[in-house]
Formats: structure tokens, C-alpha cells, sequence
């Protein structure tokens, strides 16, 4: 007899492709939803149930995700996973997968804190597996409150919260602190100096006021570009070029329901000419609704002299796989890996975060 696989690990690898290859949600959330269920059961139970056909009676236990289960402990890999394997897209071309391979860590990430779909410690253990070196934990400021952004408050428990699971987590790998502040109408950022100035990694993004006229959006973002605090200039135009995507099912799930979005109005050059300047780099959306800045912005960027930061945005630990998405529109903007910030080590990145002006 075939020896029994992990069937919650099989459960949550069906969850995390389906994340990554862009599927409705409710695909998603049954697959995590059964993991989390069978997680609490004793091996034995859980042998025992599959055997009998009761899974089923469990709360958040379908027949699909129960024959999956059925599957693993029967030593097969589960027709389901097999199928997505099959299935995953086209590889990368040279140049992008020399970026993607050289990539240490993520700059912009979010948990269950603020809008994400799972526990900072989900998204920890998902980033190990993809080989980083490193997450920045980056929720919403208290602004965004449709994302649950995080108070003063809030976010001085998450340091704790986040030292504490640091210390659980493989040895080697670490969650810097961060933060996706808001950029206010008046270009200020919406959180505390005295937090701002403690975080690891502080990404700045325009969220409210999209529509503002083209000199009022650049005067706010050449301001918040010069504060010392700012370190990544996030989804720059701010544009959604498809619905939102698969896997958000946190309680900020609204916050991404934008449909198309067009580009918000800017002086580019004076913006990335700023950026250059206070040494921001400009952040590689990854979202494949965002796709932002556009590859023409990505250009105009490198020529200005910026560095550049390739996110994933990932509200889910499938998304953490994204940043192949952001590779391939840096390499055929001809972006080098010694321009991104985030191919540098956890030490490199805050001593730069730490030291600029």
C-alpha cells in the first residue's frame, strides 16, 4: 500500500496554485477553509472519517475537497492538484527569470491585520517555501478604513505580534516590519513619525482623490516623496487594468472591487526626478490588475535614475508568487537586477531604509 501523503498540505498547496493562477475566490476559500477544518482532527479521526465518508459532516468540508483528502491519505497525488500542475503557466523568459532568481525578499505584503485573506504567520511560512529570505509586512493605514486600516495602536501590537512569530519562524528568514501608509490629499503620510521612523520598510501609496487635477496629484506626491520616512512610492498611477483578482477574502474584501480605473495625472518626470533625488524607489506592481506603473512610466523611471522595488501586493500567500508578473514587465523595460532594492539581503534593505536622508 502507498504510503499516506499530507492531506491538509495538499489542501493548501490546491489553495495556494488556484491563488496564484488567478481563480475566483470561493475556489480559494474552500480549499483553505477545508485545511483549516481538518487541521484540529487527530490523524486517527481524520483516517476514520475519510473512510466512512462523514468529512463531508465537517463544517467547511465539501465533496471535492473531502475526495482530495480521500486521495492523499491513500498515498495518490490528489487528481485536483495533479490537474493545476498540469496546467500552470508558460515559463519565464532568460532575463526575467535571471531578475526573479535574484530577488531576496518582498517589499509589500498584506495579512488579516488589515484586508488580507490569512495570518501573518500563513504568509510567512508561504514566502519560506518560495525561497525568500525575507517579507515585509506592509497593512493599510488608519485612513483606509474600508481595508481596516491599522490605528497607532493597532500597529504597536503587530511589532509585538510580529517578534513573536520571528522567533518561531526557520532560521534564516525573518518579517521585517512595515507599513502601506496612505498619502493624504495633502501629500502627508498618514500614520505617526515617531511609528513610521521605527518600521523597517514604509510604502507610500495614493488611495482617495484619483481623479485630483494633474498639478494638485503631483504637488501631493512630490511632498510625500521628500519626506524622510518614505521609502517605496507604491502603484504609482494607481490604475486597474482588469477586475479585481482572485484570493482577497479578508474582512477589507470591498476595498478591492474596482472594476477598470484609468491612470491618475501626474508629472512623471518630476515625480521619479524626485525620487532620484531622495533616493524612493518606485515600486513594480505585480497585481495583474494593476500592471502599474505601465511599461512606457517603467522606462521613464530607469532613465531618471530610480531604483525600483517588485512587489507582489499579495493579500494571500498564492499571490506571494506574483512577482514573476512584475519580473517580466521590469526585464523588457530593461530594469537591471543592481536597480532593485529587493534583491539586496533583510540587513542591506533596512540599513538603506535607516541611513537615507
Amino acid at each position: 500500500m502507498a504510503r499516506a501523503r499530507d492531506p491538509i498540505a495538499d489542501l493548501r498547496r490546491i489553495a495556494f496554485l488556484l491563488e496564484r493562477a488567478n481563480e475566483a475566490t470561493y475556489r480559494v476559500r474552500a480549499f483553505r477553509s477545508a485545511a483549516k477544518a481538518l487541521a484540529g482532527l487527530s490523524s486517527a479521526e481524520l483516517t476514520e472519517r475519510a473512510g466512512n465518508g462523514t468529512l463531508t459532516e465537517l463544517a467547511g468540508v465539501g465533496d471535492v475537497t473531502a475526495r482530495c483528502v480521500a486521495e492523499s491519505l491513500a498515498g495518490e497525488e490528489p487528481v485536483y492538484l495533479r490537474r493545476l500542475v498540469a496546467t500552470e503557466g508558460s515559463d519565464l523568459d532568460a532575463e526575467a527569470t535571471a531578475l526573479r532568481a535574484a530577488l531576496r525578499g518582498d517589499c509589500h505584503t498584506h495579512s488579516d491585520w488589515s484586508d488580507g485573506g490569512s495570518p501573518i504567520e500563513e504568509m510567512a511560512l508561504a514566502a519560506v517555501e518560495l525561497g525568500h529570505e525575507y517579507v515585509v509586512l506592509t497593512d493599510h493605514s488608519p485612513r483606509l478604513t474600508v481595508a481596516r486600516g491599522l490605528t497607532a495602536a493597532r500597529l504597536r501590537q503587530q511589532l509585538d505580534h510580529v517578534a513573536q512569530v520571528n522567533a518561531a519562524l526557520p532560521e534564516g528568514f525573518r518579517i521585517l516590519t512595515g507599513i502601506e501608509v496612505d498619502i493624504l490629499a495633502d501629500g502627508s503620510l498618514d500614520q505617526d513619525d515617531e511609528l513610521l521612523a521605527r518600521l523597517d520598510v514604509v510604502v507610500g501609496s495614493v488611495h482617495s482623490g484619483l481623479k485630483d487635477e494633474r498639478s494638485k496629484m503631483t504637488r501631493r506626491m512630490l511632498k510625500a516623496v521628500a519626506n524622510p520616512h518614505l521609502d517605496i512610492l507604491g502603484h504609482v498611477t494607481g490604475r486597474m487594468v482588469s477586475s479585481r483578482p482572485a484570493g482577497v477574502t479578508g474582512p477589507g474584501d470591498r476595498g478591492h472591487r474596482a472594476r477598470t480605473r484609468a491612470e491618475s495625472d501626474f508629472d512623471a518626470d518630476a515625480v521619479f526626478a524626485a525620487c532620484a533625488e531622495h533616493d524612493t524607489a518606485v515600486e513594480i506592481n505585480s497585481r495583474p490588475e494593476r500592471q502599474d506603473p505601465p511599461k512606457r512610466l517603467i522606462r521613464r523611471a530607469l532613465e531618471a535614475g530610480c531604483r525600483f522595488a517588485i512587489n507582489t501586493d499579495a493579500h494571500a500567500p498564492g499571490q506571494l508568487d506574483w512577482q514573476r508578473f512584475g519580473c517580466e514587465r521590469a526585464a523588457l523595460c530593461g530594469v537591471p537586477a543592481d536597480r532593485v532594492i529587493n534583491t539586496w539581503s533583510a540587513e542591506q534593505l533596512v540599513a538603506w531604509t535607516h541611513d537615507r536622508p
